[in-house]
C-alpha cells in the first residue's frame, strides 16, 4: 500500500506526517530544527530524516510514494552543495524518494484551504506575505528582513514597544502598563538617572532579533494601554497593506494567516479579521498535514480530500 509524508521543517522543531490516500495518519515523528539558515545544513538534513524515519517506522519504506518538505529557509537548498547534501543525507537514510522541497508558507496555505490560488500572510519574527498560484508561491510581498522591513512583525512590535517607553522617558510622561512592563523586561530601573540611556544600552548590547521579546508585552496590555493598542492598530494595518500588495485588487481567493503574531490570542489577529470581514480570510491549523496534503496530490492524484474535509 503507498502512502506519502509530509514534513514540517521549522527552525525550532522538525515534524513527519504518513498518511494514505484517504488522508488517514498512518504514523508520525519529531526531531530538532531543520532551518538549514539557524542550524548548521548537515544537522538539519539529518533532523528531516530523523522525523521521517520515525514517521515510518511501522511502514515499508520501499512503499513510500511521494515526500513534500514545507522549510523555513528553504532557498539555502539553491546552493548546490547544501542540495548534494540533503540528498545525500536522505540516501544514507535508506529512502528513494527525493522530497520536494517547497517554502513553508505554502504548505501552511495548503494546510487551511483546498483552493489553488490565494495569498499567505506570514507574521512571527518576521513578515512577509506570498502569492499562490496553483498552490506554489510565485511572488513576494516584504520579507525584507529586520533592517529593511519586516512590519507588523514581532521584531517591529518589540522595537515599537521600546521606542514608546524611551519617548515616554524622554518626555517625563507618566509610565503606563506597557512602557512599565518594557523596562522591568528589559531589566531597567525606571527611578534610575538616564534611564534611557539604560534601555537604549541593554537593546544595542542583544542581537536585533531579540527586540521580538518585548511583542508579548503589547499583547497583554492592549486592552488598557492606549499606546499598546495603536501599535497593535498599526502593526495590523501594515501586515494588511503586504497582503494586499501581494494581490490583485478584485481578487477574492482566501488570505492565510500563519505565525505567532497572528495566533489565536493576538490582538493583531482579531483587528485583521475585523478590517478584511468582507474578505476570505483563514487560519493556518497544522503545516505538517499541508505538507501531506500536497504530498498526497503528487502521489495519489487530485481526488484527495483536504485536512479540513477528513473526520
Amino acid at each position: 500500500m503507498m502512502y506519502v509524508v509530509g514534513v514540517d521543517a521549522g527552525g525550532t522543531s522538525t515534524r513527519a506526517c504518513a498518511v494514505d490516500a484517504g488522508m488517514r495518519v498512518l504514523g508520525t515523528g519529531r526531531a530538532g530544527g531543520a532551518n538549514p539558515n539557524s542550524h548548521p545544513p548537515e544537522k538539519a538534513a539529518s533532523a528531516i530524516a530523523e522525523a521521517v524515519a520515525a514517521a515510518t517506522i511501522d511502514l515499508d519504506r520501499a512503499e513510500l510514494g511521494e515526500c513534500v518538505v514545507g522549510m523555513a529557509g528553504s532557498s539555502k537548498l539553491t546552493d548546490p552543495a547544501v542540495a548534494s547534501l540533503f540528498e545525500r543525507t536522505w540516501r544514507e537514510a535508506g529512502f528513494d524518494v527525493t522530497p520536494h522541497v517547497v517554502s513553508d508558507a505554502e504548505t501552511a496555505f495548503a494546510s487551511a484551504t483546498d483552493a489553488p490560488d490565494g495569498t499567505v500572510l506570514v507574521a512571527g519574527t518576521g513578515s512577509i506575505a506570498g502569492r499562490i498560484r496553483d498552490r506554489q508561491m510565485v511572488s513576494v510581498s516584504g520579507g525584507y528582513g529586520w533592517l529593511l522591513g519586516d512590519e507588523g512583525s514581532g521584531f517591529w512590535i518589540g522595537r515599537e514597544a521600546v521606542r514608546a517607553t524611551l519617548d515616554a522617558l524622554t518626555r517625563g510622561d507618566l509610565l503606563g502598563e506597557l512602557t512599565s512592563s518594557v523596562l522591568a523586561e528589559a531589566g531597567v530601573d525606571p527611578a534610575a538617572p538616564r534611564a534611557f540611556h539604560l534601555l537604549i544600552t541593554v537593546v544595542n548590547g542583544e542581537p536585533p532579533v531579540q527586540l521580538a521579546r518585548f511583542a508579548p508585552l503589547v499583547s497583554a496590555a492592549v486592552e488598557s494601554d492606549p499606546v499598546a493598542a495603536r501599535i497593535a492598530d498599526d502593526a495590523a494595518d501594515r501586515l494588511i497593506d503586504i497582503a494586499l500588495a501581494a494581490r490583485d485588487s478584485d481578487e477574492t481567493t482566501p488570505i492565510v494567516l500563519v505565525g505567532s503574531v497572528l495566533g489565536a490570542a493576538s490582538p493583531v489577529r482579531m483587528r485583521i479579521h475585523d478590517r478584511l470581514r468582507d474578505r476570505d480570510v483563514r487560519e493556518s491549523k497544522d503545516g505538517v498535514l499541508g505538507a501531506a496534503w500536497l504530498a498526497a496530490l503528487r502521489g495519489f492524484g487530485r481526488r484527495i480530500p483536504h485536512p479540513n474535509r477528513v473526520g
